[in-house]
């Protein structure tokens, strides 16, 4: 079995693809959404670092892996979400709440309280997790090219459909946190990349249910999700207060 290496998908990450293999041109793909009225796109000291989606109008879920640098905790003051445009250049300022972050232990997954966002929430999910075979729905402002993903972080929201895919499956290795309830999706048209860490996975049959969390993909073809439904309790306990 050929070997792989999975980098998370934060602004500043290098490229990793599959071992051995040298990246191409195409492995970013996807398509501009025209929808994603929840998605939240996250800034450190004033420059794209990651995305996020609100769930309700003071909190937002993002990736885990996006509020660390160098092991450290990144400071609530250094960040800062725009909110309420598919063109992240125009969206709206808003700010974490001091102390108000908490991180699960067995996902890659953060919520964060902000400050009150005029927004359309995205929906959690009531149908159970995400199953094999179903399809859903990657959206992030992240990289659009190889090699130096800071240089091309996208100005608008761009989308890329993928194949959820069954845990044993030999191409997951590594992908997931043990006991945890990630999952690993295949795509052919595009993969998530550097800067749409934490983004929002939804639901191809109910456009506002948010199903996952991006956590970081092969650069390739295959990527790796939070699974929200395996976390919905820590989720409600959590916004709920």
């Amino acid at each position: 079995m050929q070997l792989r290496r999975f980098a998370f998908l934060a602004s500043a990450a290098a490229l990793v693809a599959v071992a051995g293999a040298a990246p191409a041109p195409a492995v970013i793909g996807g398509s501009v959404s025209g929808y994603g009225p929840w998605a939240v796109r996250m800034l450190v000291d004033g420059k794209p670092e990651c995305t996020g989606t609100a769930i309700s109008r003071e909190w937002i879920i993002s990736a885990d892996h996006c509020f660390a640098e160098a092991a450290e905790p990144i400071a609530d003051s250094r960040i800062e979400f725009r909110v309420g445009n598919l063109d992240q250049r125009l969206g709206t300022v808003v700010k974490p709440v001091p102390g108000s972050r908490d991180n699960h232990t067995l996902a890659d997954i953060m919520l964060i309280k902000v400050t009150p966002m005029d927004i359309t929430p995205a929906k959690l999910p009531t149908g159970g997790p995400v199953r094999p075979g179903e399809t859903v729905r990657q959206l992030g402002w992240g990289a659009t090219c190889p090699g130096d993903e800071n240089s091309c972080q996208s100005d608008v929201l761009k989308q890329v459909d993928a194949e959820v895919i069954d845990p044993d499956d030999p191409r997951c290795d590594g992908m997931t946190v043990s006991g945890g309830t990630d999952f690993c999706a295949l795509t052919t048209a595009g993969v998530t990349a550097g800067g749409d860490s934490g983004g929002p996975v939804m639901s191809t049959v109910d456009r506002d249910t948010l199903v996952g969390v991006t956590s970081k993909s092969d650069r390739s073809s295959l990527a790796a999700d939070g699974d929200v439904f395996g976390q919905l309790e820590w989720i409600k306990k959590t916004i709920e207060g």
